[in-house]
């Protein structure tokens, strides 16, 4: 019998699957699939899952679980973050997944999802006795992980995710000197206590979690591709300033023919590049790195440890 793991990562923005083999510790791709479920499809301004972004991840997760059936794994494992955490009809949502495919959605805080992502951030990246600040930039939420190789200082995840923002704060195209000012206000009061762990701790590095990041990467170098394999990758802080620049000028017209940025991410770019640039203005970081391993390898590298 194969040893064949199905991960599922229930995003506010895209949903993504995982299917591996365990071969003693070392785990093998066999799929891997991302979806644009946009579940948090208009800010989730009312607290629901709008009734088309409901059809779309009840879609999604069919999909996937007949790629889980095709590959033959024996074990499925569903998280799911902030957009099912704060919607009222979340747990209906899960109901009715149950009901069409049988997978069980496990919904998890935002403390459990800021673990997962130290595991995925430290199996890519070996950050040593240093001490790193990891941000992930979801839709719905943003988890901000003090720490170094072995252990976690501070974590802490904020609604502040990149649907939520832009919902927000992105009214006109390209985005307005003003909405920025607002957003960076907004930030000065949210992230209050961030930037009292930061003085704190001195983290010499900034690691982004995928997502965005990604798209930074691509934006930067033509041939950068996210790998299994391959999961760390250093991003030129003067590189980031400039590819920051054209995205926060730019228009949504001139993002959609950029190849090196996701549909999924057009919209949703600007105010994560603008969120990114302020974490990186609170402190003279060193260096600022990619690891291309998120929360479903974060489960992964977990399974497998335990």
């Amino acid at each position: 019998m194969n040893n064949r793991i199905a991960i599922i990562d229930l995003g506010t923005n895209t949903f993504h699957l995982l299917i591996v083999e365990i071969n003693g510790k070392t785990p093998i791709l066999i799929h891997q699939e991302t979806i644009p479920a946009s579940l948090g499809e208009g800010g989730m301004k009312d607290g629901n899952i709008k009734s088309s972004a409901f059809e779309r991840g009840l879609e999604a997760l069919k999909q996937f679980n007949r790629q889980i059936e095709l590959h033959q794994a024996n074990k499925v494992k569903a998280l799911a973050t902030s957009a099912l955490r704060s919607a009222s009809n979340g747990a209906k949502f899960i109901d009715q997944v149950l009901s069409d495919t049988g997978i069980q959605i496990e919904l998890i805080n935002g403390d459990r999802e800021a673990e997962l992502i130290y595991s995925a951030v430290s199996a890519a990246i070996n950050m040593g006795s240093n001490t790193s600040l990891i941000m992930d930039i979801g839709g719905g939420s943003v988890e901000f992980i003090i720490c170094n190789q072995e252990q976690i200082f501070w974590k802490k995840s904020y609604d502040i995710g990149a649907a939520r923002l832009m919902n927000r704060f992105h009214h006109s195209d390209p985005i307005s000197k003003s909405d920025m000012e607002d957003l960076q206000a907004y930030l000065n009061t949210v992230l209050e206590d961030l930037k009292n762990e930061i003085q704190k701790f001195n983290p010499i590095q900034l690691i982004g979690s995928a997502g965005a990041f990604e798209t930074y990467a691509s934006l930067i170098d033509a041939n950068f591709k996210a790998s299994f394999e391959k999961p760390g990758f250093q991003i030129d802080l003067k590189e980031f300033e400039k590819i920051a620049q054209y995205i926060i000028e730019s228009k949504k017209e001139e993002r959609a023919k950029n190849p090196a940025i996701p549909e999924i991410r057009v919209n949703m770019i600007v105010v994560a590049c603008l969120l990114t640039r302020y974490v990186l203005s609170l402190h003279t970081f060193q260096e600022l790195k990619l690891s291309t391993y998120s929360m479903k390898e974060g489960i992964l590298f977990e399974m497998i440890k335990n």
